[in-house]
This record gives structure tokens, sequence and C-alpha cells, in this order.
């Protein structure tokens, strides 16, 4: 692993940084249900690389905060996110759009 992943909650804000990858995705998969309580807002700004398996782990933490009836926004996702997110056509509705 090159990099890792770092997670902070502040109110009900989940800033995410460093690499959300495949190296990284487990600890916060296992963790999920706790690091999400209470959570309305993921900062994306602080990653430098997310890939396919962070994508996919991202798609879970909006369902799982949906199924507990909470909107999840998105910030500061980069543009290579983005255009993950275009390349494979998701519909709008699986992940909310990326705010600021």
């Amino acid at each position: 692993m090159v990099g890792g992943l770092n997670w902070q909650r502040e109110a009900a804000t989940l800033h995410l940084t460093g690499e959300l990858d495949s190296d990284t995705v487990g600890p916060l998969w296992r963790q999920r249900q706790q690091i999400m309580a209470g959570i309305k807002t993921l900062n994306l700004s602080g990653l430098s690389r997310v890939d396919t398996s962070g994508l996919a782990l991202l798609i879970h933490l909006v369902a799982f905060s949906r199924r507990q009836n909470v909107e999840v926004e998105l910030q500061g996702a980069s543009d290579n996110l983005q255009t993950l997110t275009k390349l494979y056509n998701l519909p709008e509705d699986i992940l909310p759009a990326f705010a600021g």
C-alpha cells in the first residue's frame, strides 16, 4: 500500500483524506455503520486518489445513509472522480450531485 485513508468526523460531516482505493477501503467498510451515523456530508476534497473500489464504497455509503432516511451530500470531488462516475454512466440517483 502506497498511501492510506484517513477520516475525521466534524459535526455531520465526514472528511476523507488520502487514497480511497482497493488497498484502503476495508477499514472504512467494516466500520461504516458507526462512522456514517449522523453524517449528512462527505467531504472528498482531501482525497488524492479514488479508484473503482473507492467509487463503489461511496455508492454503498450513500445507499446505506438513504436506508437510514438521510440524504448525503458529496463535496469537493476531484475532476478525476467526477470523470470516473461519468465513464461508468451511473444514473443520477445513485450518487448525489457533487457540490463545490
